[in-house]
């Protein structure tokens, strides 16, 4: 009985299956930041990229990212301190706040900048970049913008706190809607000496970021350290249906989890298509101004 009992909670629960450390760089104007996805871990389909941006010293991150092309795909902005604004060429306007989540999805194209509205103090964030399919690739752009009160917050009897960003935890649903991976995006802060788990759908492809303190990740007979500024992978390749995680020390970090699209990608820069062929198509119709 205990062997089976055994089985069937290390069957259930997604063990660490690689863990790597954020890499130094500096992109756009010269922002410096901590690449994570798109660094030491190449991607994690249908995640393509992800960054952290954090300094309270206003020389590394003044300058912003400029005006810049998308193509193909879709990029996420979560803030957690500081202030920054998005323009872009069709007169599109908003400012991302402490708490706000911006999901844009470029689709077929758009050219916009980035662009903090402080001149000090912390700014703190990330962007992550979520592939498209190649049936949704040329869609037309949209834009959803999540002000800090409409993310819902939900503090677990372990003490454990949650702010549901995309897709749902227990009976909660994030304020993101109509993603065609089907993404989970939660941030999670774990009290000292609590454990936190969730589901995770069957197939997923998942990761978390820890970026405040360290945490134990998996069952506990095979759970891994991960400490600040490091990112784990997340097996899930049996079929499992939920990570674990507990903190002497209390942590904090992001857990993503989304639908893997399973088709070639071709990048070039800011352009992720399906062929060759694609982008440079791509590059000719954002020279040609058709974007």
């Amino acid at each position: 009985y205990k062997h089976n009992l055994y089985k069937y909670f290390t069957m259930t629960s997604r063990i660490v299956s690689k863990i790597a450390k954020g890499m130094a760089t500096s992109d756009g104007g010269g922002v410096k930041l901590k690449r994570v996805i798109g660094g030491p871990i190449a991607r994690v389909d249908p995640f393509l990229m992800l960054d952290e941006f954090k300094s309270d010293n206003s020389n590394d991150y003044m300058a912003g990212f400029p005006d810049h092309p998308h193509r193909g795909f879709e990029t996420v902005t979560y803030m957690l301190a500081g202030a920054m604004e998005h323009r872009d060429h069709r007169g599109n306007c908003g400012l991302l706040t402490s708490g706000s989540v911006q999901w844009m999805t470029a689709g077929r194209g758009i050219i916009h900048s980035e662009m903090p509205k402080m001149d000090q103090g912390l700014m703190h964030g990330f962007q992550l970049w979520v592939n498209l399919p190649a049936k949704d690739k040329m869609m037309e752009p949209r834009y959803q913008d999540i002000p800090p009160e409409n993310v819902p917050v939900v503090t677990d009897d372990n003490g454990n706190r949650i702010k549901v960003l995309a897709g749902q935890y227990k009976e909660v649903v994030g304020p993101v809607q109509g993603v065609v991976t089907a993404p989970l995006l939660l941030d999670v802060e774990i009290a000292p000496g609590a454990t936190f788990i969730e589901e995770i759908p069957v197939g997923h492809a998942s990761f978390a970021y820890v970026f405040q303190g360290t945490g134990q990740f998996g069952p506990k007979n095979e759970s891994q350290e991960v400490k600040i500024s490091h990112i784990a992978l997340l097996d899930g390749s049996k079929g499992q249906t939920q990570i674990e995680v507990s903190s002497t020390e209390g942590c904090r970090f992001l857990l993503a989890a989304g639908k893997p699209i399973n088709e070639s990608i071709v990048q070039h820069g800011p352009f992720v298509m399906n062929t060759e062929r694609e982008i440079m198509q791509a590059i000719s119709d954002y020279r040609n101004g058709k974007f």
